[in-house]
């Protein structure tokens, strides 16, 4: 991961500046303590979710959880700075791996959720091997926080097909989560590009995709955490979100 610099942050600020008038001119590995909320079935809403309620002015910022583990320190930590908590959909290799990681980011008051155990293309997977993904992670989440966690996102893709919405439910997960806005972090574009691209798509009830693991989501966060404050956008969990 690169060193983030004050040069950094001003060039995403400076990048960005420009965006946010126009927006104002447009609008105005031992058990965790305590456990994870299980979703709970919302009859409601569809299996599968892009985004919340429109009418009211809160956001859910989604990282996909893998990488470089200081990077997720970071991440939850810059945005605990802001008042905002974020989902984390989490790779059960990468809990493997970093096991104390699924207690900060509940310590942070933050969602943890199910991102299939490996990462990989689970829709073209038979229907063993997309069972293992998903009960491999749960499995382990279960085990780290005494629950299986909030949410499941396939891996690889934005949409699961309706094998794996079923199989993600027979695990314990009611609702597939996707997103609306897809920042594309994981592309390595630069900070400004980043946070440009969040913010010229979010809007009420958006759920974003960001990642763990690359310095330009480092840089691009605060930017858009400052902007979705001036927009009065609130950054809360998937599940209040949907609550």
């Amino acid at each position: 991961m690169g060193r983030v610099t004050a040069t950094d942050r001003r060039t995403v600020l400076l990048a960005t500046a420009g965006l946010a008038l126009a927006a104002g001119c447009a609008s105005s590995s031992g058990a965790v303590a305590h456990p994870v909320r299980s979703p709970s079935t919302a009859p409601a809403l569809p299996a599968q979710l892009t985004h919340g309620p429109r009418d009211r002015p809160r956001v859910a910022l989604t990282f996909h959880g893998g990488g470089d583990p200081a990077t997720a320190r970071t991440l939850l930590t810059e945005a605990e700075k802001y008042g905002a908590r974020v989902t984390v959909l989490a790779v059960g290799t990468w809990l493997d791996a970093h096991p104390d990681l699924a207690r900060r980011i509940l310590d942070g008051g933050h969602d943890l959720g199910n991102h299939t155990l490996r990462h990989l293309d689970i829709n073209a997977m038979s229907e063993t091997e997309a069972r293992e993904e998903i009960t491999g992670c749960a499995e382990r989440l279960k085990r780290l926080t005494g629950s299986v966690g909030t949410w499941f996102r396939p891996s690889r893709t934005p949409v699961a097909t309706p094998l794996v919405t079923r199989l993600a439910q027979e695990a314990g997960y009611p609702h597939v989560l996707s997103y609306d806005v897809d920042s594309l972090d994981f592309t390595s574009p630069g900070a400004p590009v980043v946070a440009r691209k969040v913010l010229a798509e979010i809007r009420e009830g958006s759920v974003v995709s960001l990642h763990f693991g690359y310095a330009d989501t480092i840089a691009a966060l605060p930017v858009v955490l400052e902007e979705l404050d001036r927009r009065g956008l609130a950054a809360v969990t998937t599940t209040e979100l949907f609550s």
